[in-house]
């Protein structure tokens, strides 16, 4: 039997590291987990056991801890950006860096006094090869939403199988993952943040949902209006389901008040909205 070395590649994971700048009294704190993931000339350490070519995990670690001491936080993307060059352009056996940041909010009780937020985490994905190609995907995950009304299902395929009524009044609640491609040519990813995630509420929101999927379509819509410097979003939704309560056996009637919230099984619904003049996305979603 003949076999070969296939696409590989090896990295640290989850590098938790918390950033404090101290300004007088008043402190700024952002709080990111850091995973890097690196490819290259590899085939020696994988057929041979041949570490020569291998950048450390734990030097990819405190690289991370590193130059967030020499340069700062500020945006994470521009973070990840950094840290992906420092990689390719530092090590000559290294072709390609992946850096993702996931980002925890703190909202800021006095001069040095945080409260964690609750709700969705800020997140990033670089690329950065060694012909100087760079990527920069943004996003945001657990953002999570409910309509009350204003959502219907029904006119759906019934076979043998088909167990569940249709609705014409029913509870929309998601929990929202979204990930957004820049086309090169910006780096207010706070604003461009901000704009999206507005985009996104405000969509859901104003939309009469005949399904879940229209309204996915309808939230990535908005965002590529909001924004000329995103060219694509993908979004990934689980319809967190409520089911009215029968509440016929205790002589009670339930005129759609009171649900029970089903974690799962769950319907996933999952899609991109893209400009039809979008470039290609390269390596950006791998």
């Amino acid at each position: 039997m003949s076999v070969k070395l296939g696409p590989n590649r090896y990295g640290k994971a989850e590098i938790r590291l918390v950033h404090v700048v101290r300004d007088g009294p008043v402190h700024h704190v952002k709080d990111l987990n850091v995973s890097t993931s690196l490819s290259g000339d590899m085939e020696a350490v994988h057929l041979t056991g041949d570490n020569a070519a291998v950048l450390p995990t734990d030097t990819q670690k405190n690289t991370a801890y590193a130059l967030a001491r020499e340069h700062g936080v500020g945006q994470i993307e521009e973070f990840a950006l950094l840290l992906a060059r420092h990689f390719v352009e530092s090590q000559p056996t290294i072709h390609h860096a992946r850096v993702e940041i996931d980002e925890y909010a703190w909202r800021r009780e006095g001069p040095h006094s945080f409260v964690r937020e609750g709700g969705e985490v800020r997140t990033c994905a670089v690329h950065h090869d060694r012909d100087g190609r760079s990527t920069v995907v943004s996003g945001l995950k657990d953002l999570v939403l409910m309509n009350t009304t204003g959502s219907e299902f029904h006119g759906y395929i019934v076979d043998e199988y088909t167990t569940l009524q249709p609705a014409t009044d029913r509870i929309l609640a998601t929990a929202v993952a979204a990930r957004w491609r820049h086309t090169g040519d910006t780096t207010a990813y706070g604003k461009s943040y901000e704009q999206v995630r507005g985009s996104l509420l405000d969509a859901f929101a104003g939309t009469h949902s005949l399904s879940l999927q229209q309204t996915l379509y309808a939230m990535g819509e908005r965002a590529l209006t909001a924004c000329p410097e995103i060219c694509e979003i993908r979004l990934a939704m689980p319809n967190k389901h409520h089911f009215p309560v029968n509440l016929s056996p205790f002589g009670l009637d339930n005129q759609n008040e009171i649900f029970y919230a089903a974690d799962r099984p769950y319907g996933l619904i999952e899609g991109s909205v893209l400009r039809e003049d979008a470039s290609d996305a390269g390596f950006a979603w791998e």
